[in-house]
């Protein structure tokens, strides 16, 4: 039986739109990424889930530990829940929140806060400095990435952070060490231009050579720059913890001694941006359903909503995938529609008024943000239907 017959039949008795996840695509993807780790513990990205259930049963699964949040109000959320070492991503300038935080002896426990400058120190000092009893704060310090060439003309991976040098680096580290309050617990350096980037474009034989060239320097480059780096910190405080990588460098990253855990998020729903990775197969894991409302002629239909792009550079890949049935494309002069899409193609003949079309999303996170729950699917069946963030009323960004 194929995945659209399983799907069909499983969710017989709803109406979409839907949205779905495989257990056992989800559960091989988690195998697989632990497999590639190769013993170093995988902090699982939850911008890249956004549903507590599905979080709850990954880190339940062997190579599992500790979250990464996306912002300082989620993991205050997530904490309060139980869930455990809550690192956040990206620098926070809630003042509401990091004064909750520096009052919450449990939450200050299990979260770390990102930084990559003093200023940050500043705000979070100052909004904490406002809290009887403040609690200690951890801090961890984003380390910029990129690969940077050609005297600075060239340069790929995301802008993050203005810390590139291992003195860089140390000065702040000096600077958190130094101010009572706070504690240095880790070190990030997210490099985008390996983990999050494909080098198997399909139909662009000469990007593809140039990416790989692009990673193969780069991952040299930052080997010797992140393990100088990390060294110099180490100088400076006990970290807990270097961290790295992403779904697409994990076999990569954990090569390196320095680092001592890599992130993972997108391979767990391996959403459509990540087929084109030589490295590694995913299954598709998150999938929705879309129903056809309307036959406007021979090779068309039309389903009901679909303008669900991905964030990121706009262009055709950020839009969803027409999945199941095989061979249903955009009409160019469409697209992917608020309301309605229309799909073309030889598979259009063979559906009918009220029958489903799957899709995959570009992204992986960002699906949880377009319906309030995921129906879990174990072969033919529902075994529970699970709020994502939106169905418990939390939408963080």
């Amino acid at each position: 039986m194929d995945d659209r017959e399983r799907y069909d039949r499983a969710t017989a008795e709803l109406s979409p739109p839907f949205a779905v996840v495989d257990l056992a695509a989800l559960r091989a993807n988690a195998a697989d990424l632990a497999r590639r780790a190769n013993g170093k513990p995988i902090r699982v990205a939850s911008k890249s889930i956004r549903c507590r259930e599905v979080l709850s049963r990954v880190l339940a699964m062997e190579g599992f530990e500790g979250v990464m949040g996306f912002t300082l109000p989620e993991a205050l959320w997530l904490a309060s829940t139980g869930v455990r070492d809550v690192l956040v991503a990206y620098p926070t300038a809630d003042r509401h929140a990091i004064a909750t935080l520096a009052g919450d002896a449990t939450a200050a426990d299990e979260i770390t806060l990102m930084i990559d400058c003093i200023e940050h120190l500043d705000l979070i000092d100052a909004a904490a400095r406002t809290v009887p009893a403040r609690q200690e704060i951890q801090i961890c310090l984003d380390i910029d990435a990129g690969f940077v060439t050609l005297g600075g003309r060239f340069r790929a991976g995301a802008r993050r952070s203005p810390i590139r040098s291992p003195d860089q680096a140390a000065e702040l580290a000096a600077e958190v060490v130094r101010r009572p309050g706070f504690r240095l617990t880790g070190l990030m350096a997210y490099e985008s231009q390996i983990a999050g980037v494909g080098d198997d474009p399909p139909g662009r034989p000469a990007r593809a050579r140039a990416i790989r060239l692009m990673q193969a320097r780069s991952q040299h480059e930052l080997i010797v720059r992140r393990g100088r780096i990390a060294h110099a910190v180490r100088q400076v405080a006990d970290l807990a913890f270097v961290n790295g990588g992403g779904t697409g460098s994990v076999e990569k990253t954990v090569m390196e001694k320095a680092v001592t855990e890599v992130t993972a998020g997108s391979g767990f729903f391996h959403p459509r941006l990540f087929d084109f990775y030589r490295g590694f197969d995913g299954r598709p894991a998150a999938v929705f359903a879309l129903p056809v409302v309307r036959r406007p002629g021979p090779g068309v239909v039309t389903v009901l909503g679909g303008g669900y792009p991905a964030s990121g550079s706009p262009g055709p890949s950020r839009l969803p995938q027409p999945y199941l049935p095989a061979g249903l494309t955009y009409d160019p002069e469409e697209g992917a529609g608020e309301v309605q899409t229309p799909l073309r193609g030889l598979a259009a003949d063979d559906l009918c008024l009220g029958d489903r079309v799957w899709f995959r999303h570009a992204k992986a996170g960002e699906l949880s943000e377009r319906f309030e729950t995921f129906h879990l699917i174990e072969g033919e069946e529902i075994v529970r239907t699970a709020p994502t963030y939106r169905g418990e009323g939390r939408t963080f960004l």
